[in-house]
């Protein structure tokens, strides 16, 4: 039987696996569906329709499922979906997804597996979350942002709504980014670039083919002498480099962005190698 505290305040239409755990005055609220091995700690309030696979830690004071922060909202009934093994620390909010019909909305905020969000960081509607995130203190997702797999949002960073944050990117702490970060890009301050994340490409197993590539990739865009127009830097790094896998990743993402890319040819230079990435 799931152990849930008597000082809980927990809806009927709520289904927890048998070893779910509910901490003290948690609040419960509609259809919410949580999976094996869960912990929700204390004064946590998850509002329904939410659904959360096996594992995940639910910290003090966080709430999920709220609704979505637009005024077009109208109390529709949509979700939040969420992975295995997610750390939600304390404070955290995670967002519904606005109804479909309205602009772009999915109904459907979208969490994956094995993410790690620090105090405060907040999730807003309609998001995509992939696998092995992780969001510092204070990082913001607007609405529509897609983070894919193993990308790390430093401490109050915020991303607009309908940006793209590739591969094991790494955006640095108190950035802003309005643009579409490239997989294996470092950004900081206002959509600039500083290098590529060479350590976490390294942790991440990739070949030294790859992150070769990646380096030349990132010269050719943002240090070729004279500088190149985009679509042709991109030509020139496919004719080079395009039989490499990491490459041909990373070509996929800056020819299918809507918003542009970081940086354009502005390129913020660093007393350590221009190539080089500390991660946080």
């Amino acid at each position: 039987m799931p152990q849930i505290h008597p000082t809980a305040v927990v809806s009927p239409e709520a289904v927890f696996a048998d070893d779910v755990r509910i901490g003290a005055f948690a609040v419960i609220e509609g259809p919410v569906t949580i999976g094996p091995g869960c912990v929700i700690g204390p004064h946590a309030h998850i509002i329904g329709p939410v659904t959360m696979g096996a594992n995940n830690q639910v910290g003090t004071g966080v709430v999920i499922g709220s609704p979505p922060q637009h005024r077009a909202y109208r109390g529709e009934p949509t979700a939040v979906e969420i992975g295995d093994e997610n750390i939600f620390r304390e404070h955290v909010t995670v967002h519904r997804g606005m109804p479909v019909g309205v602009g772009s909305a999915t109904g459907v905020t979208r969490i994956g597996h094995r993410n790690l969000f620090m105090v405060n960081s907040h999730v807003g509607h309609d998001c995509v979350v992939g696998n092995d995130c992780t969001l510092v203190n204070g990082a913001l997702l607007g609405g529509h942002v897609v983070l894919e797999d193993r990308v790390l949002l430093s401490g109050n960073c915020a991303v607009h709504q309908f940006c793209r944050v590739g591969r094991l990117a790494l955006v640095s702490g108190t950035s802003g980014v309005s643009k579409d970060v490239p997989p294996f890009w470092i950004q900081w301050q206002m959509n600039q670039v500083r290098g590529i994340n060479m350590v976490g490409m390294r942790r991440a197993g990739m070949s030294t083919a790859d992150i070769t590539a990646v380096r030349k990739a990132f010269r050719t865009i943002y240090l070729a002498r004279p500088a190149l127009l985009l679509r042709e830097a991109l030509r020139q790094i496919e004719a080079e480099w395009g039989h490499v896998a990491a490459i041909r990743e990373l070509l996929t993402f800056i020819r299918s962005s809507k918003r542009g890319i970081c940086g354009a040819h502005r390129f913020v230079r660093s007393s350590a190698d221009d190539d080089s990435a500390a991660a946080a």
